[in-house]
């Protein structure tokens, strides 16, 4: 997938308030385990590229920067309880990779917990799939910010005609921040309109577009976002 994002940030050099442009290129790989009849682990890891321009002592120029991000890995137990009805469970790691300048300089736990229920009435591809997180840095470089904030994605897709489909709040940037405050921040609540247009290539493939604005930023996560993903299952 590959990601455009626009933040918020204070300058080092003079104290202003700049935008910063994030630019991500990611390398997601997912694989699934049977455990059991309705049981499954399902694990995911993933590599971003990113390219950014910060201005900081360093870089007082805000040229861009390229190199990798914070790699993660998770693993989420996923049960089925019926043919509507399943959960799941599990945790997300992030490690530093991306040093100061192109990660958060800092070691993050995510416990995640989901459901998913399917929408027969619309059709067989269509779903609520609700997603809480909680994400928490844990060690690192002391000098960065502490990470501590929810994060939800009330995720409903709807199956359309000719193998289409759409998705409101596909992602988890609905955002409570418990941390510390970040630039511009004036309240805890980051809430966007989010929505992710599709269409399954094949019955493998498929590829879609996502835009997130914000609505509420008090907890100015992003001023856009936007995202194109293919996804090709094996």
């Amino acid at each position: 997938m590959t990601s455009y994002r626009t933040t918020p940030r204070s300058s080092i050099t003079n104290g202003s308030t700049t935008s910063v442009t994030t630019e991500t290129f990611k390398l997601r790989h997912d694989h699934s385990f049977d455990l059991a009849p309705t049981w499954a682990l399902i694990l995911r890891s993933d590599l971003p590229l990113l390219a950014r321009n910060p201005v900081s002592s360093s870089n007082p120029d805000g040229d861009y920067l390229y190199g990798v991000g914070d790699v993660d890995l998770q693993a989420v137990i996923f049960h089925n309880l019926s043919q509507r009805w399943a959960v799941g469970f599990g945790a997300r790691l992030y490690a530093p990779t991306g040093g100061n300048t192109l990660g958060t300089g800092k070691w993050q736990i995510m416990p995640i917990v989901g459901a998913r229920y399917a929408l027969w009435e619309i059709n067989s591809s269509s779903f609520f799939e609700p997603i809480v997180r909680y994400d928490a840095s844990f060690a690192g470089d002391p000098t960065k910010k502490n990470i501590s904030n929810l994060q939800f994605a009330p995720a409903l897709n709807i199956g359309l005609p000719d193998r289409w489909f759409i998705t409101f709040y596909p992602s988890a940037d609905i955002r409570i921040n418990l941390g510390d405050p970040i630039t511009g921040q004036t309240g805890r609540l980051f809430l966007p309109f989010d929505a992710r247009v599709g269409r399954k290539l094949s019955d493998n493939v498929s590829l879609s577009f996502e835009l997130g604005v914000p609505i509420i930023k008090d907890y100015p996560l992003y001023n856009i976002k936007t995202q194109v993903r293919l996804n090709v299952t094996y």
